[in-house]
């Protein structure tokens, strides 16, 4: 049952799903913060939410140490999701399948970068190993190599998981200790005289509600609602296809999450494989196009996959979807923190793919800085707005 709207809120986030949920959430579990809470969701079946249509799958291999501490801590909440809920026996274990990312190289700059990756993630704990071809060919015999000159693997808290029921449970949690949701559209934002903050959201329904902190939670849309406090904001929607096959000789061991040179990633799928890629024509879609390019199997996916996995020439396809990536055109990572004028305007926009295994840690920050103006756990302060602002750009070399 939907609780009644109330005339003022302390947070309202614009967006339900899995940063707007995770972020309710954590506002409530961050000592400190005894506000109201409203979330504003245009969709409450969430059919076309970036959060719908993810792989859930995590990884450490990244070169930013920031961005492979947010994958740690986001392992760590995965592993012990029922603890971090608070022991309720109704909420599941979630299981961390660690079947590893296998990121192959054809080149020697590549294998070079790879190496000099696997040299961060190694200092910060993680266990990517930098492989030979020889070693990928003796652990998983199934490729074609002819073309590869090395890869790096980690199959330590790096794979897939359950990423709806880690949504569906930040939801209820979340309204369980009091945040409002609420089906309905923010349609436009009351800022002060000053332009200084954001007074006021409105929303379709006609209501206006007062404000002290509004949180852009709107994933592909994130722009527009930026647009509303007349914020200028980075952030398109992207394309992105996934493919689920089944393999008429399946392969006798498990497919890691591989990362073809080609930009084809594919993995296990439970007794089925899992593909996917961006259209070799990557532009800005619109926010409501969700139309289908079925040659990108026939013409992309299906003619790499069965080269790298010469037993992937028999295949079939039982699923497909398309779904969007929330885009940063600047550097395809996190945009976070507040506006700098409109200092009560925070940003949760831009993860350009990563956004879900990125959830617990980022929420859980968010929730910090607006209860105590800044990050207690971990500094994500590398990936605030203030960097788009400067025209700098956030470098990290690993992006699929």
């Amino acid at each position: 049952m939907q609780n009644a709207l109330e005339t003022s809120y302390d947070v309202v986030i614009v967006g339900g799903a899995i940063y707007g949920s995770a972020l309710a959430w954590w506002l409530t579990n961050t000592p400190g913060f005894d506000g109201e809470v409203l979330v504003v969701e245009r969709d409450p079946t969430y059919e076309f939410a970036s959060t719908s249509h993810t792989n859930s799958c995590i990884r450490q291999q990244f070169s930013a140490p920031v961005n492979i501490q947010i994958s740690q801590f986001g392992a760590e909440f995965i592993k012990n999701f029922r603890h971090f809920m608070h022991d309720d026996p109704e909420v599941p274990e979630l299981a961390l399948q660690s079947f590893g990312y296998l990121y192959l190289a054809d080149t020697p700059e590549f294998a070079q970068t790879l190496r000099e990756a696997q040299g961060i993630q190694t200092s910060m704990g993680a266990h990517t190993q930098h492989m030979t071809k020889d070693e990928i060919a003796a652990r998983y015999p199934f490729y074609m190599l002819d073309d590869v000159i090395a890869a790096n693997h980690n199959t330590v808290d790096e794979g897939y998981f359950d990423g709806g029921t880690m949504f569906d449970w930040f939801k209820r949690m979340a309204k369980r200790r009091g945040v409002t949701f609420v089906h309905d559209e923010v349609t436009g934002m009351v800022l002060n005289p000053a332009g200084s903050a954001v007074d006021a959201v409105t929303l379709k329904s006609g209501a206006t509600v007062s404000c002290g902190t509004v949180v852009n939670a709107s994933g592909p849309r994130a722009a527009a609602t930026a647009q509303m406090a007349g914020i200028s904001l980075p952030v398109v929607p992207r394309k992105r296809y996934t493919f689920i096959f089944d393999a008429a000789e399946p392969l006798e061991m498990d497919l890691p999450l591989t990362i073809d040179p080609s930009g084809v990633h594919m993995r296990q799928e439970g007794k089925y494989y899992m593909a996917g890629c961006p259209p070799e024509d990557d532009y800005d879609a619109a926010y409501d196009d969700f139309t289908f390019d079925h040659s990108i199997w026939e013409e992309k996916v299906w003619p790499t996959i069965a080269t790298r996995v010469p037993a992937f020439e028999r295949v079939k396809v039982i699923n497909e979807w398309v779904g969007h990536y929330a885009y940063n055109t600047v550097d395809q990572n996190a945009i976070l923190g507040r506006h700098d004028k409109v200092a009560n305007f925070v940003f949760m926009n831009g993860f350009s793919g990563h956004g879900l295994q990125q959830a617990p840690a980022i929420g859980r920050g968010t929730a910090e800085l607006i209860t105590h103006g800044g990050y207690r756990t971990l500094d994500l302060t590398p990936l605030d707005y203030a960097r788009i602002v400067r025209s700098e750009k956030f470098v990290e070399r690993a992006v699929i």
